[in-house]
């Protein structure tokens, strides 16, 4: 059974749906967030959320301050930092390791506060490498600044940054073919919108199953 709780931040309320594990089989609490075009209604978010718990996962999806206060365009990175790390409290309550993650935007925040917070590891969703068009504009550095275990999930075809772009490091990747920066696939691929999701949550399934908890 889900349930919302809203936390408060230094940048704002932000809000916590909780999708919980059994008791005696979580393992984790997998912290995601959206990305500055949309909310926790994104496919893969709710995907992810739906699977992980049967594999002893709780997965807490979180809305960010200005998501939470109906605003359309989303902060400076400096602020979507504080309202991460204002959270933080309240998916440690659980007594278990915690994974942090997003998508897109969302991800870039997990990866640059990752040692702070002390995270187990990081899921990153759709991370943007660069602007579109502007592969000069690398935020390569985010990433492999982690500091932990660490999971990119790409679209083949994301105009932030395509799975060939990214710099070899110490990461893992998980490419879903043809799949744009929400993971969506077009008609003309070779696989259905169904089996790209399935293959973000296999991937994810199996990465957070070779984690130590």
């Amino acid at each position: 059974m889900t349930k919302s709780e809203t936390v408060g931040t230094d940048a704002g309320e932000a809000r916590i749906t909780w999708h919980p594990a059994p008791r005696k089989n979580a393992r984790f609490v997998l912290a995601v967030s959206h990305g500055a075009g949309g909310g926790i209604e994104a496919r893969d978010l709710q995907a992810i959320a739906a699977a992980l718990p049967a594999h002893g996962v709780t997965v807490a999806l979180v809305e960010q301050p200005w998501r939470v206060a109906g605003k359309k365009v989303a902060p400076a990175p400096k602020t979507l930092d504080l309202g991460w790390r204002g959270i933080w409290p309240a998916l440690e309550k659980k007594g278990l390791p915690v994974i942090s993650g997003g998508r897109s935007a969302g991800a870039r925040v997990a990866c640059r506060t990752a040692t702070e917070l002390g995270a187990a590891a990081v899921l990153a969703l759709s991370f943007p490498l660069h602007p579109p068009g502007k592969p000069e504009k690398s935020r390569a550095d985010e990433l492999l600044g982690a500091g932990v275990p660490t999971l990119v999930v790409q679209g083949g075809n994301d105009p932030f940054g395509k799975p060939a772009e990214f710099p070899d490091g110490g990461y893992e990747m998980v490419e879903i073919p043809y799949g744009d920066h929400g993971f969506a696939v077009p008609k003309r691929a070779d696989i259905g919108q169904d089996e790209a999701v399935k293959r973000i949550t296999d991937g994810v399934v199996r990465w957070a199953g070779m984690l130590s908890g």
